[in-house]
């Protein structure tokens, strides 16, 4: 039995991309966890590593202040990526991936750069997350017809980043309780 049925081309191109759309973003998620996995295991080494410094911390000692700052840097990273974590699992069809991955590509970036220097491999792994997700925003608004606007999604992904770091400066000012952190961390 034949059925005939029109279809419009259009709309099947729509499904071909929106399907597409899924791996995608689920490969991005999966070297998003990779990465967190890392930085957790680093935060702890670190805490370990740094455990002595909570009563021998020496404010001239170069050593001690390259350490807190690193420690401070993967707390600060590790925090940002589940933030972004967070964003990507809201992510519920194609519509709202353009109101959601916006703002979590700064703050992929931003992390990447910081990580250059520590911890390479996870820099690279973020900036090919943060090529992924652009793309995945792009198909998506194009498939939606959805309009953002970067210069918001800039804004808010700086309000995030600047949340991130007082609760990482709290966080580590209650584990050493004698140095300050945030005067430590802007020198």
């Amino acid at each position: 039995m034949l059925v005939k049925c029109s279809v419009n081309p259009l709309e099947i191109e729509n499904i071909s991309h929106s399907v597409t759309l899924v791996p995608r973003l689920e490969y991005s998620m999966n070297l998003l966890n990779e990465i967190i996995d890392v930085l957790d295991d680093k935060q702890s080494e670190l805490k370990e590593l740094n455990k002595d410094l909570v009563h021998d911390f020496d404010e001239s000692d170069k050593t001690h202040i390259n350490a807190l700052n690193i420690e401070h840097l993967v707390i600060y990273s590790l925090e940002i990526l589940l933030q972004v974590k967070n964003n990507m699992n809201r992510i519920s069809n194609v519509g709202t991936i353009p109101e959601v991955l916006p703002s979590s590509i700064p703050m992929i970036r931003t992390v990447s750069a910081q990580l250059f220097g520590i911890i390479p491999n996870c820099s690279q792994k973020l900036s090919e997350i943060s090529v992924h997700l652009g793309s995945i925003v792009l198909d998506s608004a194009a498939l939606t017809m959805a309009k953002f606007d970067f210069s918001q999604s800039n804004t808010e992904s700086a309000a995030i980043l600047n949340e991130v770091k007082l609760m990482v400066g709290s966080k580590l000012s209650k584990q050493y309780p004698n140095l300050d952190f945030f005067k430590l961390c802007n020198t």
